[in-house]
């Protein structure tokens, strides 16, 4: 299979799992955009998360604060950027925390300040505004850990399963 293939291939399973039930904010998303940097050229890095959500929204539909949520997946890919180079399982998952705190930070901001019917502009309206959010929090980060497990874990077996996928990683540093 070409890279091509496995570049288009995240895009449409990441873009269908949002289309498929799931809880809220349980996306693997976040995941996507940590192994891209990781394992792809730093344009399709940013390339297939952004896609991803853009094909599913196609279908779920765009609200006011989009840029924020689209904005917060380009910093994950930033933090995926410093991942590459400090590859452990600590890393990883600091990597992971830091996306799903990220994604709160800049999400909720962006709800409080695309939303002020919502959410009063005042210190107390953005407070408020990140503690109606802690619930989605707490499923972001159970799905961006299960997430990041799954994908960076399966990734490692077929590594070790085919020594071909090896080789293609370490000609592309």
């Amino acid at each position: 299979m070409t890279r091509v293939m496995y570049v288009v291939g995240m895009i449409l399973a990441a873009a269908l799992s949002r289309l498929l039930p799931h809880p809220a904010n349980v996306t693997p998303v976040t995941a996507l955009a940590l192994f891209a940097a990781v394992h792809l050229d730093r344009r399709s890095a940013f390339i297939v998360p952004l896609a991803a959500m853009f094909l599913s929204d196609l279908v779920l539909g765009f609200h006011n604060d989009m840029a924020w949520v689209y904005g917060s997946f380009v910093g994950i890919v930033f933090i995926g950027f410093w991942l590459k180079n400090h590859q452990s399982f600590a890393a990883t998952v600091g990597a992971t925390l830091s996306g799903s705190v990220l994604f709160f930070i800049v999400t909720n901001f962006g709800m409080w300040a695309a939303t002020p019917s919502f959410y009063p502009h005042t210190i107390n309206g953005l407070i408020e505004c990140y503690v109606a959010g802690i619930p989605f929090f707490r499923n972001t980060l159970l799905g961006d850990l299960a997430y990041v497990g799954i994908l960076f874990g399966l990734f490692a077996l077929v590594e070790k399963l085919v020594p071909a996928v090896q080789m293609d990683r370490v000609s592309r540093r």
